[in-house]
């Protein structure tokens, strides 16, 4: 899934931005690749492989809905020119809804999915794609509202992650079973946003994923 010299392109909301320093646009530097999962993954990545070339980049940013990412596609991936591409989107789409700060409907999510991956399939034909799947924890912020819309989003996902030939990560089965271990809380204080040990499983279902571990 990731060959020599390849560069690997993290794209997403704050469960991916995860307070990077956006002044940094280098590669495989701590304070750009945030505090998070892709951290992680890029950590393990570059250890594992020290001498293979990997460059490892972080632009996802906070508060971004799907439309936000067609917006700076341009500048944030395709000018990047990345060998691999993962995307995890979607959470803000429809909590921004329930607060009132956004409209948009799952049917506008789904054609905005759509037309970003075809995007990508048109600019970056040889490029490998990664869809992590949108998750919240019933907890704190995430209530009964969230239900059953969010499954409408991630469906999704699912669904043009298939379609494009992309790896799907499944990241709210991942958190299903976790709660099974330790109360949502343990795994995202607020339901949305990971903690250290959150993180960390996203990174390893990542990695697995890839077929890296």
């Amino acid at each position: 899934m990731i060959p020599n010299n390849a560069r690997i392109l993290f794209q997403g909301d704050s469960v991916t931005d995860c307070d990077r320093d956006r002044r940094v646009a280098a590669p495989n530097l701590p304070n750009g690749l945030g505090k998070g999962y892709v951290f992680m993954i890029a950590g393990q990545l570059l250890a594992k492989r020290p001498n293979d070339g990997l460059l490892v980049f972080n632009r996802g940013c906070k508060g971004d809905r799907v439309w936000h990412l067609l917006e700076r596609w341009k500048q944030d991936c395709i000018q990047l020119k990345p060998d691999v591409v993962s995307i995890v989107i979607g959470g803000n789409d429809l909590w921004d809804k329930l607060e009132h700060r956004y409209d948009g409907t799952v049917q506008d999510f789904d054609q905005q999915f759509h037309e970003l991956l075809s995007l990508t399939r048109a600019e970056l034909p040889h490029a490998r794609l990664i869809v992590g799947e949108p998750f919240v924890l019933r907890c704190c912020i995430v209530d009964d509202r969230w239900f059953p819309a969010f499954d409408a989003y991630r469906a999704v996902t699912k669904r043009y992650a298939d379609g494009f030939g992309a790896l799907f990560v499944p990241l709210q089965s991942m958190f299903d079973e976790a709660t099974r271990i330790a109360p949502p809380e343990f795994w995202a204080p607020d339901g949305i946003h990971p903690s250290v040990a959150g993180h960390h499983l996203i990174a390893q279902t990542w990695l697995r994923t890839a077929g890296v571990v």
